[in-house]
């Protein structure tokens, strides 16, 4: 595949000259909707015009951006936004902590489960009608969960607000591989964890603040409404990127047999599996994290939303160090292979400290080593779903909902573990993110192989 370090909406804009076969899709593309809704003809370059094509090729480039960065957040800002309210939860529905953390667990299941469904069908029917519906029922789902009365009737509605949202998630991804190539992929999944970041950070904030003024239910209004916000804000802006040439015509048996050749393929399986493991690492932290920080520490709701929102700018933070500085410069593999043994580093920390290896400790050392473990993040996650989505040209919506799959369900899987133990102690979460991390890094290993030319 070639590395380009270049957009093909930038080359469709500015004319870059590419091969033959690159000359012929944008051509292509001259006759079909961008991703922002104008006729590409609008803004092909002429030869009085440059400044103005370039100008607008920005002002696409930006605001599928924006669109696109806020589907990514909406999952983050979906389950972040409830973090400080579990435990008002278990004491208003009368239920333990492990039910309660189900609805955690549901609604991961739902967006892994999910996505799997999405993903071949946009590569069908293309991004759009599947996203609007997708968006649609989740704002449905959202609604319902605000007036659950009972924790089954929760676990129930947050799977189907899984399913719902997973279309955002597995349609942003392959509407980035629509559009982008090499390290510019890579930059821009970067950019979107800027974007998406942001949500973390003030996802805990705002939910402590709504704690304030109304109780848990208040939570799932909010998210009600910024669904119904972006759903508005995709079906204005967010246009087809996958032209009709380039869908699949096959049904259920040729997106299996599609899954089936992506999972073949060694490398795209070693990077889907890591990345799914450190994200696993990242969960388990998420879960765990307002037992932690408030039942085992004290603190209140606004301390943990506080540190919650610290450790994402740590995450944003060295996700923008990898976009801005280390692509082109260092190799991605070279990358992720440090991010990879930061958080290993981390977690093997984390473990040693809740153990009481260290003797009794405070809030404060746990603090830095969990900033530590999700600033590292900023360097695995981006580099994992470039490296796996450069192979997957030909099947980039399937290819996603693989990518997403796998790291929804194996985080479904840590997130209950997490609290085996009881809300007294943190050294399962530790063991988890343990076991995850070195796992990642082994598979990393083993299967990408990264001192190996494997581009496909």
């Amino acid at each position: 595949m070639p590395d380009s370090g270049a957009s093909r909406a930038q080359q469709e804009h500015e004319h870059i000259p590419t091969s033959s076969k690159g000359a012929a899709q944008s051509a292509t593309a001259t006759a079909t909707p961008t991703a922002v809704g104008a006729p590409a003809a609008s803004t092909t370059t002429t030869p009085g015009s440059p400044a103005t094509s370039t100008t607008t090729a920005r002002r696409a480039g930006l605001l599928v951006t924006l669109v696109l960065g806020g589907l990514t957040a909406l999952p983050p800002l979906s389950m972040d936004m409830y973090l400080p309210a579990l435990p008002e939860v278990t004491d208003a529905l009368h239920a333990p902590a492990s039910t309660v953390q189900l609805t955690l667990t549901a609604c991961l299941t739902g967006m892994a489960l999910g996505q799997l469904v999405v993903g071949p069908m946009s590569d069908r029917w293309g991004r759009r009608t599947p996203l609007l519906i997708g968006m649609v029922v989740y704002v449905l789902a959202t609604a319902i969960c605000a007036v659950a009365p009972t924790a089954e009737l929760l676990i129930g509605f947050r799977l189907l607000q899984g399913l719902a949202g997973a279309a955002g998630i597995v349609i942003s991804r392959a509407v980035v591989r629509d559009l982008y190539d090499g390290d510019e992929m890579a930059r821009f999944f970067s950019t979107l964890m800027l974007i998406s970041g942001v949500a973390p950070v003030i996802a805990p904030v705002i939910g402590g603040q709504v704690l304030q003024f109304t109780d848990w239910r208040g939570i799932f209004v909010v998210l009600t409404v910024v669904g119904i916000l972006l759903t508005l804000v995709v079906w204005k802006w967010l246009h087809e990127t996958l032209p009709v040439s380039e869908r699949h015509t096959g049904g259920v048996g040729d997106a299996l047999r599609t899954m089936r050749g992506l999972l073949s393929d060694r490398v795209f399986t070693g990077y889907m599996i890591a990345g799914s493991l450190a994200f696993a690492a990242l969960f388990a932290y998420v879960s765990a994290s307002p037992f932690v920080v408030q039942e085992i520490y004290g603190a209140s709701p606004q301390t943990f939303s506080l540190l919650f929102g610290v450790n994402s700018i740590g995450l944003i933070a060295v996700g923008q160090i990898n976009g801005k500085l280390l692509v082109g410069r260092v190799s991605l593999d070279k990358a992720l292979g440090v991010g990879l043994a930061v958080i290993s580093v981390a977690a093997v920390a984390l473990l040693l400290m809740t153990s009481g290896v260290f003797g009794e400790v405070g809030l404060l050392p746990v603090a830095v080593g969990l900033f530590v473990l999700m600033s590292a993040m900023g360097l695995a996650m981006p580099n994992t779903n470039t490296q796996a989505l450069m192979r997957t040209r030909h099947a980039a919506g399937s290819a996603s909902a693989l990518l997403g799959t796998s790291q929804f369900l194996i985080g479904a899987i840590a997130s209950p573990l997490v609290g085996i133990a009881g809300e007294k102690t943190a050294v399962p979460m530790a063991v988890v993110q343990v076991v995850c991390a070195l796992a990642a890094v082994v598979c990393f290993l083993a299967l990408c192989r990264p001192w190996q030319d494997t581009r496909a």
